[in-house]
């Protein structure tokens, strides 16, 4: 114990300090869920086996259980144990999947726009709409769900209206904030996960640099702040569109190349309460 307390001591302090707002949030929401904190901690073993596993091997060596024991500090009966666990695989569901992959389309492809780049509504049967009808639209996506059960979905959300013409209609937002709990968690776990591998990154002082900027300020009333968030969601979601498009684009160039095996990422986001200084997330 008094040597993990030594250690602890040499740690860079502005690192603890921000790992301690890190977890903050994420404390918040465990406790919210009722999640104690020796699950916590389990998850936490776990992953840093899982990660020393993959990013952590030596060339031309095989990770043993030993240095995997050495790099993390967790006993090497616990590693043996838990690399030779099934691991749990969680994804994104097939419809929410899919949804995203139609927004993405509707608000990005030159053939769903207008002039101004705003998409256009969409005959909502291929019989009225050929391919650029929403049955259409569904159908190249994916053939698991009838396009009538997709746009049932999106009414209820409010992501599309129909309008007397049977033309669907979507939402002035069209990048929406996903509805079900499953779905919210997961990309809860995939946008946090990126941005924080992105400042990872670039606190290691890997080249080239991530992306990774913010636009900060206090001493603001409610009022401004009201104003902040307007501006902020207009101009972020200009952004949002934009990259969409052109993210669209790059990918149909893509198509078929044998080097076309990576992934981005692109989000904003906007955040603000009452500034209570840095005293709430001393110890």
């Amino acid at each position: 114990m008094n040597e993990q307390r030594q250690f602890a001591g040499k740690l860079p302090a502005p690192l603890v300090a921000a790992l301690r707002r890190v977890l903050r949030p994420l404390i918040r929401l465990l406790l919210s869920h009722g999640i104690r904190y020796q699950t916590f901690c389990d998850l936490a073993k776990s992953t840093y086996i899982q990660v020393a596993e993959d990013e952590f091997r030596l060339d031309r060596k095989i990770q043993t259980d030993s240095r995997i024991s050495l790099l993390t500090g967790v006993h090497r009966r616990d590693v043996h144990r838990l690399r030779n666990e099934a691991l749990t695989a969680s994804s994104l569901p097939l419809q929410a999947s899919m949804s995203a992959q139609l927004l993405a389309m509707w608000s990005g492809r030159t053939e769903y726009l207008d002039p101004q780049g705003v998409p256009l509504p969409l005959p909502r049967l291929a019989s009225k709409g050929g391919d650029h009808s929403f049955e259409a639209m569904v159908r190249s996506v994916s053939k698991d769900f009838r396009a009538r059960v997709v746009l049932d979905e999106w009414l209820q959300q409010g992501i599309a209206t129909l309008d007397e013409h049977d033309n669907v209609h979507l939402a002035t937002d069209a990048f929406v904030s996903p509805q079900g709990f499953e779905e919210k968690s997961f990309y809860f776990g995939q946008n946090i996960h990126d941005h924080i591998s992105a400042t990872v990154h670039n606190l290691a002082g890997v080249m080239p640099p991530f992306l990774e900027r913010c636009v900060y300020y206090n001493n603001l009333t409610a009022e401004s702040v009201k104003e902040y968030e307007r501006i902020a969601r207009t101009a972020g979601m200009r952004a949002i569109h934009t990259v969409n498009r052109h993210a669209i684009e790059l990918q149909k160039l893509d198509a078929g190349k044998p080097d076309a095996v990576f992934r981005t990422n692109f989000g904003i986001y906007n955040f603000s309460e009452i500034d209570r200084g840095d005293d709430a997330d001393a110890e």
